[in-house]
This record gives structure tokens, C-alpha cells and sequence, in this order.
């Protein structure tokens, strides 16, 4: 064989242009009981094979650090399927095309969609068209436009929850209050932006001085309360004496009991996340408030941003001017180094450690 590559010419140029990849990759090895643990995870190794016709490689730049991986770790019912075990860990990704036989694909085209949690994805390419699918769906982007991190972020699948939530969900009105938990986070900061967009009054709940100076300075919030403040039920009260008309929930627990007390008529409560919750080892706290919703004749409702793909593409571009105009803000961007910081990057969503949007660079 050897001396068939010397004296072939045509072969010696095909094996010089072929490139092997080592593809290290997150597994879900076991469920976690409360905060996951290194024994919860495992790391591989395998080599990407040949490319067949119609498929395409990615290499993955960021992966997306969200709260609901750690709902996917467990073995309970959700709008998602559960990881199973030694499954690679489902995540947001962006990348740029390295190798393509698909047509549709260009080598060097950037692109978002589940990648996963390794450092490259070979994907089929007509499945990567297939827009009603967000498991295989491959979405190019053009980061002359907005840098790779942005189409995480605000033009990602936090700032579409954020939209989507808020405005189809909540439906502000000019000068209604809004209030929004996990308010520096990188869902919670784009839903206080669109609220005051929209003409309404707007209120935070973070976890820190550094975050409500942020908040108020640098995101335009008309108030913001740190609710590690053992008084920040009254400071609530106190910020909104009106009461609440939309509830934008990230966090759940005691500060959803909280708002509830403060609805006004008709006011609406949007269920995001609980991330208070997550690793609970004891039943979820639910609101002991909900007569408030009976009371006040509101509503509280669940946005799930996948229930609304159809519109992804007008939101994106709504979403665009306003960053174009000055009038949105890309959340603040925090990249870690490495898929060993896999565990840590992901428990410091559940520390209060996490400021705006958290990637990981693998």
C-alpha cells in the first residue's frame, strides 16, 4: 500500500488532504442527587471517521452554559427528554464548518444549534436543514453582524426566551411594572431591556451590589433588590406600591411567594425557570400565594422558547435593530477554558457566581 501512495500521485495528493480529529466529549455517567458531583460525569475520546456523502463537521467555538442541563440530568418527565446515561450532554452551541459534502454547507460557514458538549459535531447534512427539528437544526450565522457570543446571548436562545416570554407571554403595556428575578442573568437582563423598550416601569431581583449597579446603570432599570436581603419581601413592597402586573420568574421558591402577594388585577406571571429548585433534595417549593392568581383574576403560564421556532427568524431580526440602534445590550459575557471545567462552569449558574451569559470554549 505504501508503494502504491509513492507511485500514484493522485492518491499521494487525496491522503495528503485528509485531516483526522480527536472528538473529547461530556457524558452523563450517573444522576445527581442534590448539587452534581465529578463522579456524575465522564469524558471520552473518539476519532471523527471520513466524512460520507451529504454531511458536514463542525467545530464547536462556545458552548452554552444554561440552568436546564441540570434538569436533563435527572430521570423526570419535562418538555425534554431526559439525557440517558452515557448519553453526550445536550447543549447550544456555536461552531464554523471544517469539512462538508453537503452543498448547502460551506467549509468555513459559522453556525448555532445543539452541538452538544464536545469539540465537534458530525451531523447530516439535509437533518441540519430541518428547521422543525432543534436536535439536528444547523443555523448559520454571520458574525460580521454579531460576534459569535451575541447569537448565544441576545440573538440566541436566551434573548428569544426573553422576547418570547415577555412579549407573547406577559404582554406588557406602557406603563405597567415589571418585575424580572435573576435580573443580571443572561435571560432575565434582555427581558427588563424589552420591558423598558415597551415604555414599562421596571424592577430586578439579583444576588449582588455588583449586579444591581449593573442593573440600574448600565441596563436603565428603574429599581433593583438583592434578594439575599433578609428584608427584601418588604423591600418589594416598598418598590413596587402599585403592585405587579407582569412577573417574569427565572428563580422560583420564596421569591415567586413574594410577587404573587404584590399582583395587581389581571397581572400576569411568567414561569421561565426555578433555579432555586434545581437541586433540591427535598420536594420543590411551589407558592403557598397562588389564591393571589384567583384573587386578582391573573394568570401564570410556562414559556418553553422551542413552542415558538415558526417566529424565531422576525424575533431575531426585531432583535437585530434594536442592537443595531443602541437600543439593546448584549448581556455581560463570561467564557471559561476547557471541557474539564465542564462541572464547575456549570454549578456556577447555581452559586450566584454567574454574571449575564456564561460560554464555555471547549
Amino acid at each position: 500500500m505504501a508503494w502504491l501512495l509513492l507511485k500514484n500521485p493522485l492518491l499521494v495528493s487525496f491522503s495528503s488532504l485528509m485531516t483526522t480529529y480527536s472528538n473529547t466529549r461530556v457524558k452523563l455517567a450517573s444522576r445527581p442527587v442534590g448539587v452534581p458531583q465529578p463522579e456524575n460525569f465522564a469524558f471520552d475520546t473518539v476519532e471523527i471517521p471520513p466524512l460520507a456523502p451529504g454531511q458536514v463537521l463542525v467545530k464547536t467555538s462556545f458552548i452554552s452554559m444554561d440552568p436546564a442541563m441540570r434538569g436533563w440530568m435527572n430521570g423526570s418527565k419535562s418538555y425534554m427528554a431526559p439525557l440517558a446515561l452515557g448519553e453526550v450532554f445536550r447543549a447550544l452551541g456555536a461552531g464554523q464548518i471544517v469539512e462538508s459534502r453537503h452543498p448547502a454547507f460551506a467549509v468555513g460557514d459559522y453556525i448555532t444549534g445543539d452541538l452538544k458538549a464536545q469539540q465537534f459535531v458530525l451531523r447530516d447534512g439535509q437533518a441540519a436543514l430541518d428547521v422543525t427539528n432543534p436536535a439536528t437544526y444547523l443555523l448559520k450565522v454571520d458574525p460580521t453582524l454579531a460576534s459569535l457570543e451575541t447569537h448565544l446571548s441576545t440573538l440566541g436562545m436566551p434573548g428569544l426566551t426573553a422576547y418570547f416570554g415577555l412579549l407573547h407571554t406577559g404582554q406588557p403595556q406602557a406603563g405597567e411594572t415589571v418585575v424580572v428575578s435573576g435580573a443580571a442573568g443572561a435571560v432575565g437582563s434582555v427581558v427588563g431591556q424589552i420591558a423598558k423598550l415597551k415604555g414599562c416601569r421596571v424592577v430586578g431581583l439579583v444576588g449582588s451590589q455588583e449586579k444591581i449597579d449593573y442593573c440600574l446603570h448600565d441596563l436603565g432599570f428603574d429599581a433593583c433588590l438583592d434578594y439575599k436581603d433578609p428584608y427584601v419581601r418588604a423591600a418589594l413592597r416598598t418598590a413596587c406600591p402599585q403592585g405587579i402586573d407582569v412577573y417574569f420568574d427565572n428563580v422560583g421558591g420564596d421569591l415567586l411567594d413574594y410577587a404573587l402577594e404584590r399582583l395587581r388585577l389581571r397581572a400576569r406571571v411568567v414561569l421561565c425557570g426555578a433555579i432555586s429548585q434545581y437541586n433540591n433534595t427535598t420536594p420543590i417549593k411551589g407558592p403557598t400565594n397562588y389564591l393571589s392568581l384567583l384573587v386578582n383574576r391573573a394568570r401564570m403560564e410556562g414559556i418553553v422558547v422551542l413552542d415558538n421556532v415558526a417566529h424565531f427568524p422576525e424575533a431575531t431580526r426585531e432583535m437585530a435593530g434594536w442592537l443595531r440602534q443602541g437600543q439593546l445590550h448584549t448581556p455581560k459575557t463570561q467564557v471559561e477554558q476547557g471541557l474539564h471545567n465542564f462541572l464547575p462552569a456549570l454549578l456556577k449558574l447555581f452559586s450566584g457566581e454567574n454574571f449575564g451569559k456564561l460560554l464555555l470554549a471547549p
